[in-house]
């Protein structure tokens, strides 16, 4: 995974663009470095690692074994954090080898351990990290979804930022396409629009764009089932191209040309059969086959339509007014340990009694993905 001294040099990027955040905290809030006195941090596994300057090889490989997991608390000039001389850091535990603190953070803001009703948490990312369950079980796993939720791995994608095209709808009769981008609040179809994008362009698609595209594709009859682009529907509308021996559809041509590939399709079916099969394999372990709550964590969650995230098969059927975004559960949990040490006992206990499932060693999870 890295060297040794490639190890200590990410530590140290590492724990400079944590410093250079806490510079930016400090100069919007308008205080002093020498009157913070207690922080909290919650960090994916490897990150956290990083941070505390521990090799991250061992996360690289079944069974994915974490060097530290359980929460504590020490001095920040320890991590080389230009804070009070005497100031303290609490790191929260993390749940298994690649469901981190984060997770954890995110669990304590939710609290799915106090309720009746059973709730299936998800945090979309590179690796998904999902919790399920109640008051009476609890159950965590990450799965394996790759970057394409994110925008990579897609032809004309790219992260949330400005000029992104973030929202998409395509008309069932003339399956022409209408969008919105970040950084304005006109969809390409209003007045305003051609005025203002000049300002951000149309430079890509991010993550939750790439769910709406392939699932509006879907409901407007340009993809099977299957997920194959019918290039049949090019005697309907122009913007079904051929594309080697494949098809694709074009979503705009100003500047670049904006395109879903079939390739693109495929990214994303790959990556949501991996998330659905991790939360199938959990409800399997819980032995129940009922989700009454679903909350999609972190900024790409938090940007999931839900009725296009199950159109896609994304997440399970859920009564769609119990599905929400919570946003960045994971800071709103750190906050939470930051503020109130009775927070930070609460989800320490809660960590050492949630059920880890490590997806890698279960062979119905392949099933489930298949």
């Amino acid at each position: 995974m890295c060297s040794e001294g490639g190890a200590a040099e990410m530590t140290r990027v590492v724990r400079e663009g944590i410093d250079t955040l806490v510079t930016e905290l400090i100069d919007d809030a308008g205080i002093h470095r020498a009157s913070l006195l207690d922080a909290s941090f919650v960090m994916n596994p490897v990150m956290h690692h990083l941070f505390l300057g521990i090799s991250p090889v061992e996360l690289g490989g079944a069974p994915f074994a974490l060097a530290v997991s359980d929460a504590f608390t020490l001095p920040a000039r320890d991590l080389d954090l230009d804070l009070n001389h005497g100031a303290r850091v609490y790191m929260l535990p993390c749940i298994a080898g690649h469901v981190g603190a984060d997770a954890a953070a995110a669990t304590l803001s939710e609290a799915p351990y106090k309720r009746e009703d059973i709730t299936l948490l998800v945090d979309v990312g590179t690796n998904a990290e999902i919790v399920l369950g109640n008051r009476d079980r609890l159950l965590a796993a990450s799965s394996p979804t790759g970057p394409a939720f994110e925008g990579a791995e897609i032809s004309s994608g790219q992260r949330a930022a400005p000029g992104a095209i973030e929202r998409l709808r395509i008309d069932r009769e003339t399956l022409e396409p209408r969008f919105k981008v970040i950084g304005l609040d006109e969809w390409s179809d209003e007045p305003g629009f051609a005025e203002k994008i000049d300002q951000v362009g149309v430079t890509g698609i991010c993550g939750s764009g790439n769910i709406e595209a392939v699932a509006e594709m879907y409901l407007s009859g340009l993809i099977t089932e299957d997920g194959v682009i019918d290039g049949a529907m090019g005697s309907r509308t122009t913007r079904i191209v051929p594309k080697g021996r494949t098809f694709a559809y074009v979503i705009a041509t100003d500047g670049i040309e904006i395109s879903i590939l079939q390739t693109d399709i495929r990214a994303i079916q790959l990556a949501k059969a991996a998330l659905y099969a991790g939360v199938k394999l959990l409800q399997d372990k819980l032995g129940t086959s009922r989700i009454d709550r679903i909350r999609l964590a972190g900024a790409f969650g938090s940007y999931i339509d839900p009725t296009y995230a199950m159109v896609l098969g994304l997440i399970p059927d859920c009564p769609i007014d119990g599905v929400a975004g919570v946003g960045n559960a994971d800071g709103t949990g750190a906050r939470m340990a930051l503020l109130n040490t009775d927070y930070r006992r609460e989800i320490e206990q809660t960590v050492r009694e949630i059920e880890k499932i490590e997806t890698a060693l279960e062979p119905k999870f392949q099933e489930h993905f298949v």
